[in-house]
């Protein structure tokens, strides 16, 4: 009988060295387990429906199927695994796609190895993390014109609450439901309608574009983490 309190990981990358990498980090994160490797994104589909992990990490260029389309298929078939991608700065062309697709991880392989561990830990609690440089990078090339982007996101957050708009930060930091009520000292229940809330208001669909959103309007706080 497996530790209900393990996170379990299905790896996916069709480069052995990254996998051997990604599996000596996230073995030194306690209660983190590899349940399953695939070389492909077709692997990792079938891994995924045989093992039922809480996350899959999936690389976004593999062959056969690649990350984004496995990342779409095992959202639909699986909705109770996470997923998130593992991104260079060259690919930000497909992070709107991910984001559509159902991805609320985004990791940068050269990452911090904690930075990994903790983006782990976020989706599997049902948070969004986006790695800080990803965030800044997509939010700065994306589209193009960043102090718009940013003017904009700001008029949006203008309407949130002192209150709510503290919790948007710590979605956008990648804080979970849970730990966003420790932060801040309230019940679990009163974060999670907060977090309905800002989602209705800002007229987002997940946590992952909320936080976004946060990064553009300039709330989250750089904590001057990563690789």
């Amino acid at each position: 009988m497996r530790n209900e309190s393990t996170i379990r990981v299905l790896l996916a990358d069709d480069e052995a060295m990254i996998r051997a990498g990604v599996r000596a980090v996230l073995a030194a994160g306690p209660g983190i387990e590899i349940v399953a490797e695939a070389a492909d994104g077709r692997e990792a589909v079938e891994a995924a429906r045989a093992h039922r992990p809480d996350v899959a990490l999936l690389d976004i260029r593999m062959p056969r199927l690649d990350g984004l389309s496995a990342c779409e298929e095992i959202r639909r078939t699986l909705p109770d695994t996470a997923v998130a991608v593992l991104t260079t700065f060259s690919e930000d062309a497909y992070i709107a796609r991910a984001l559509g697709g159902g991805a609320t991880g985004f990791l940068l392989k050269s990452g911090d190895p904690h930075e990994l561990i903790a983006g782990v830990r976020a989706v599997a609690g049902g948070a969004a993390f986006l790695s800080p440089k990803v965030a800044r990078h997509v939010i700065s090339e994306l589209g193009g014109e960043r102090l718009t982007r940013g003017a904009a996101a700001r008029a949006r957050t203008e309407s949130l609450t002192a209150r709510e708009r503290e919790v948007l930060a710590l979605v956008g930091a990648g804080l979970s439901n849970a730990e966003i009520a420790r932060r801040l000292h309230l019940v679990e229940g009163t974060v999670k309608g907060y977090v309905s809330a800002v989602l209705d208001r800002l007229e987002v669909g997940n946590r992952v574009q909320a936080a976004i959103v946060a990064y553009e309007a300039g709330l989250v706080v750089d904590t001057g983490q990563g690789g």
